[in-house]
């Protein structure tokens, strides 16, 4: 599946050098959580799973004890390795919407309920055995109440069916999550450090359920499925109260600047959270090669045509997006796609 942050292709593509771009494609704080020297330890000796990572996690998340607080390398991880365990089963998929879970659920033999997610009613939780919610949606910034969530749970779990709830861009946006719910069964939460925290690259993950689905999950990724370094960088991170309470109003500020930035070159935000603008646009694949041409890359939509931009990490950066805005308005060629 395609993905923002696709650099070297880009560069490639576009013969601009790497350094040379403004990389807007991946909705990551530009200002990622600073990673402390990691304990020698942690290289040296295989991970623990009894280490202070779950109490951290579980006291972040708000998942109660009744719950499994499984880390794991990414939200990723969970979305590829769930739909393995059920029999083929009708799955209700947001469209748009981060297309990796549709991938993996069609690719384990299932059928795919594609939805809208401004749409989603009870009757179509009651056609389906799995239903998949992303709060708020990626790319659409759609947000899910609380209330319609646990009904739809609800509803699902009285004939054994799932509600998966992925809360990889949650952080800082007030959305009650769902983690202090979990436990019962039919009900699964994804969070994720990749985003809020910046740390993308260290594939960092939780999974939040029953504990006898969690465990399955667990054999299905086998042992030390997330790194030493990886779980101290998690349990630190999600130790860091103040770097977390400061973060919000400074990516808040960002947000509202790009969203009316956006505005003023012509694109109306649809959508969006702290970390992306999502603006539906019948020219999206000419805006997005416009910008491309002058080394701003941006997340490209083609069903419905529409651009997310990711936040710029400084006030030239910003500048330079509206440059580069003014100028593929101004200069718009033959259509070609950047995915």
């Amino acid at each position: 599946m395609e993905h923002g942050g696709r650099l070297n292709q880009a560069a490639k593509r576009w013969g601009i050098p790497r350094r040379d771009w403004l990389d807007l494609s991946t909705g990551i704080n530009p200002t990622p959580w600073p990673v402390p020297t990691v304990p020698a330890e942690c290289w040296q000796r295989l991970p623990e799973a009894d280490d202070a990572l779950v109490p951290e996690a579980r006291r972040w998340s708000g998942a109660p004890a009744a719950a499994c607080c499984l880390p794991i390398a990414g939200s990723q991880a969970a979305i590829s390795a769930l739909p393995g365990l059920r029999k083929p089963c009708r799955v209700a998929v947001p469209h748009p919407g981060y297309a990796e879970h549709g991938a993996c659920w069609q690719r384990a033999g299932h059928q795919l309920v594609p939805y809208a997610p401004e749409q989603l009613d009870e009757q179509l939780v009651a056609s389906v055995d799995v239903l998949v919610c992303i709060n708020p949606n990626n790319p659409t910034g759609h947000r899910f109440s609380r209330e319609s969530l646990l009904s739809w749970h609800r509803l699902l779990a009285a004939r054994g069916g799932w509600l998966l709830v992925d809360e990889a861009f949650i952080d800082g946006t007030g959305i009650p999550s769902l983690a202090p719910h979990t436990g019962p069964e039919g009900l699964l939460v994804l969070r994720s450090l990749g985003k809020f925290f910046g740390l993308a690259g260290a594939r960092a993950g939780l999974l939040l359920g029953p504990n006898d689905l969690c465990q399955q999950v667990d054999d299905a990724l086998g042992p030390w499925a997330l790194s030493g370094p990886g779980r101290f960088v998690m349990a630190a991170a999600m130790a860091d109260q103040h770097w977390q309470r400061q973060m919000v109003p400074r990516l808040q500020q960002q947000s509202e600047q790009l969203a009316a930035l956006l505005a003023e070159r012509g694109l109306s935000c649809a959508g969006g959270s702290l970390l992306f603008q999502y603006c539906p646009h019948p020219e999206a694949v000419v805006i997005a090669h416009g910008l491309a041409a002058q080394g701003v890359l941006v997340r490209l939509f083609q069903d419905p045509p529409a651009l997310r931009f990711g936040l710029p990490p400084s006030p030239g950066a910003l500048s330079r997006l509206g440059d580069a805005l003014t100028q593929a308005n101004h200069g718009k060629g033959e259509p070609a796609s950047i995915d």
